[in-house]
């Protein structure tokens, strides 16, 4: 980065040098969330206050106070300078106190992803269902597909259906309604606010199981992240058409979803 300012990185509320080697060695045990910042405002705040606690509650067997949670996010905000940003909040098991160590990094804020190109890989997150830091498995699976052209990995259980992405979910147009598939997966934020936003606007959606040996049924196809919504362009062979109204409709929903202030 050639601004100073980042990554900036605060570990219980005190700011830390952002030396990028801590966060690397940081791995193990605890979980995470990321989230884009725009006028000091996040979407879907709520939403990541309770994965959040969740995980803290099944992991460490206590709850994650939202309010600290939130008030750490703003004062590293505010100590870096940083209205727009990339931010993204690790909670560790307690170590030299009785609370969970929270560690904020915030960085740039990404831009909107492109036309994704997918490669399928034989490969599911352990514990899916929590956004946690290890990510050996994620990050080895990425590099491979990088490697052969492709954007990002298409992760597919040993009965041959689609779980998610590496870092995305996925979702499916068929006829009118938006299928994700059944499997073991973490519910994305932005996932679970276009589900809302399906719903207010009348569009179905449902989870069904979705064998890769079938995604040529599908007429359309995107990835979601905490970095927004892009247009799934391939498949391994498959192709879809990177421009269609699904797409846009759905990029269009997201971009409606109101901004939380952090209060």
């Amino acid at each position: 980065m050639d601004d100073h300012r980042f990554p900036y990185v605060q570990v219980d509320g005190r700011a830390v040098a952002p030396d990028p080697l801590p966060t690397v060695l940081m791995g193990g045990f605890g979980h995470m969330t990321a989230m884009q910042v725009r006028s000091g405002r996040v979407r879907g705040l709520d939403l990541h206050l309770a994965r959040l606690d969740s995980a803290t509650r099944e992991l460490f067997g206590q709850e994650l106070d939202g309010a600290l949670v939130t008030g750490r996010l703003r004062q590293a905000l505010e100590e870096a300078a940083a209205t727009d940003a990339s931010a993204r909040i690790y909670v560790y098991p307690p170590q030299e106190g009785p609370l969970p160590v929270t560690v904020v990094v915030v960085r740039p804020p990404a831009p909107e992803p492109a036309g994704q190109r997918l490669r399928s890989v034989s490969y599911l997150r352990p514990l899916a269902h929590l956004k946690h830091v290890g990510v050996f498995g994620q990050v080895y699976h990425l590099k491979r597909v990088a490697a052969e052209g492709f954007d990002e990995a298409l992760l597919v259980g040993p009965d041959g259906m689609v779980a998610e992405g590496a870092i995305t979910n996925v979702g499916f147009l068929k006829a009118d309604t938006v299928v994700w598939p059944q499997g073991p997966s973490l519910d994305g934020i932005t996932m679970l606010l276009l589900r809302q936003e399906l719903d207010k606007a009348g569009i179905a959606w449902r989870e069904e199981p979705v064998p890769l040996a079938d995604v040529d049924r599908f007429d359309a196809a995107i990835v979601c992240n905490s970095q927004g919504i892009a247009a799934v362009t391939q498949i391994d062979d498959i192709r879809y058409p990177p421009d269609t109204a699904f797409v846009g409709t759905m990029q269009k929903m997201y971009e409606a979803v109101p901004w939380d202030e952090l209060h």
